[in-house]
């Protein structure tokens, strides 16, 4: 029995070998598909957990932007509120009409050259409108009397001007006003959607490759701060070069909101400076009239708004920018001591960058700013900036003075302005010139000071911004992690692969924002 068994399993030892061969190779190929299905998988879900995080990070520095914006906003509306009175020459025609109505009939002829100075249509019924300039005013004019007394300048040391030059100074101040607000909101929005996504893609980069750089066999959590173990480190010690990034706003806020009120003056001046202001004008031609405003100061074609620069009113020259740092508080006092006042431009290479910390190429302060010139003179800033302006200068018009001034109702949001002009006569819907100033003092208060500024909401709603955004978060990743890769440290297989994470869930974000916008 046993000498035939064995001499069956010797038979069939042939067989039995393939067997098992066939078996464990099959074993092994199982194995390999199920690890290869289970790496997939996993794959999958870091892609989707990488894609949620990065979306959920981008969303919440939209917010922060948004928030950044409204509190910068009032620093420069006091300046420009300040540069522009309109509240006080509204005080100076009260004061006028006060002064007339105080004559009596036997002193009325020795002012008669005065008064026929002015034209007869503002002589007639002007009590109505400084009476709506006042009551659309958000200083009153008692509150004109106090602010003029602290200033110590006395209302007798001030030139005289006749009711005409008022009324006139009062016309281009109060439209001047209301458009340099227009104008700096759109481009401090698009200057801090720039300053905040470029500082949010190299801290979401940052915090993803620190995390992948920990050993995978320790999951524990460390709770403490090695940023400042080594400061040569490509991602620590940012916190210095983050703040004075920042701190370029100041620019804007107290000298190129300046630039642009002088271009925006000299345009009003040219396209308003002839209207009377008690002239009745029609919706559709002030709406020309403030696209003739635009064309002036943004460039008539196409062409010459991309030609446009903008950034010197963004940014200050390279020889200015100690100059922002040390008044902005970002120097310390050793700095500040030495420089006492502005730099002179310097005379040479050399001496431009021993004199300019930040003008060196390889410092993260001066790739910053470079690349956010880049941007501001990239032709997608003028598109987008264009759009914001549409969207301002629409909500101005179509809304406020719209409702406010000439008493139409407001346009309906599920109907757009193209289908909406035809069903009013636009032509003869009048509205006087003073009532729209009485609006425009109105609105410059809302502009700049609004709760909730709904300026600010409507920019919000521009779809394009944030796919402008979206593009600046998730370009350039590759060349972060090279750049910020380079110091020399062993990079692990963990920071590899998740910067090439990092770069796939941006491309699919930024592919999601524009299928959004264009409904593909």
């Amino acid at each position: 029995m046993i000498t035939s068994t064995r001499n069956w399993f010797r038979r069939n030892r042939t067989n039995f070998a393939v067997g098992a061969g066939v078996l464990g190779l099959g074993y092994v190929a199982g194995q390999y598909v199920l690890s290869k299905v289970a790496e997939t998988r996993q794959r999958m879900a870091e892609d989707r957990i990488a894609k949620e995080n990065l979306r959920r990070r981008f969303q919440q520095n939209q917010e922060d932007c948004t928030i950044t914006v409204l509190a910068l906003l009032p620093t420069a509306t006091e300046s420009i509120l300040e540069a522009l009175p309109v509240e006080q020459i509204t005080h100076d025609l009260q004061r006028k009409r006060a002064e007339r109505l105080g004559r009596n009939a036997g002193t009325s002829d020795s002012v008669a050259p005065i008064l026929s100075s002015a034209p007869s249509s503002i002589t007639d019924d002007d009590g109505k409108s400084l009476a709506s300039l006042q009551a659309d005013s958000y200083v009153h004019a008692s509150q004109m009397t106090a602010s003029s007394a602290e200033s110590g300048e006395p209302e007798a040391s001030r030139p005289l001007k006749s009711k005409a030059q008022l009324w006139n100074e009062l016309k281009i101040t109060s439209i001047t006003r209301a458009f340099t607000l227009l104008y700096t909101l759109s481009l401090l929005t698009l200057l801090t959607r720039i300053q905040l996504n470029l500082l949010g893609r190299r801290n979401y980069l940052s915090s993803v490759v620190s995390m992948a750089s920990h050993s995978p066999q320790d999951p524990t959590i460390s709770l403490e701060n090695r940023d400042d173990d080594n400061a040569e480190q490509a991602w620590g010690n940012d916190f210095e070069t983050n703040r004075k990034f920042l701190t370029f706003s100041w620019w804007l806020l107290h000298r190129g909101w300046r630039q642009v009120m002088e271009k925006v003056e000299t345009a009003v001046t040219a396209v308003f400076g002839p209207l009377n202001p008690r002239e009745d004008i029609p919706l559709e031609k002030l709406s020309a009239l403030i696209l003739e405003v635009r064309r002036n100061v943004e460039g008539a074609t196409p062409e010459e708004r991309r030609s446009h620069k903008w950034l010197p009113y963004l940014l200050p020259p390279l020889e200015e920018e100690e100059y922002v740092l040390r008044e902005s508080g970002m120097l310390k006092s050793s700095s500040a001591a030495q420089s006492a006042s502005i730099p002179s431009p310097p005379s040479s290479p050399a001496q431009l960058s021993s004199s300019h910390p930040s003008s060196s190429p390889s410092t993260p302060l001066r790739r910053l700013l470079d690349e956010t010139a880049d941007l501001i003179d990239s032709p997608p800033f003028t598109q987008i900036l264009t759009l914001l302006l549409d969207t301002t200068f629409s909500h101005l018009t179509d809304h406020q003075i719209r409702t406010d001034a000439y008493k139409l109702p407001s346009p309906s949001s599920a109907i757009t302005r193209v289908q909406e002009l035809p069903d009013l006569d636009l032509g003869l819907t009048k509205a006087k010139l003073a009532s729209i100033l009485a609006v425009l003092t109105r609105q410059a208060h809302a502009i700049g000071n609004g709760v909730p500024n709904r300026y600010a909401q409507a920019i919000e709603g521009v779809k394009e911004l944030e796919a402008f955004a979206a593009v600046i978060y998730s370009s350039h990743f590759e060349f972060e992690a090279l750049e910020d890769g380079g110091d020399g440290r062993a990079r692990g297989t963990g920071e590899v692969r998740a910067e090439k994470g990092v770069m796939n869930a941006a491309t699919g974000m930024l592919d999601s924002v524009w299928g959004r916008i264009t409904g593909q």
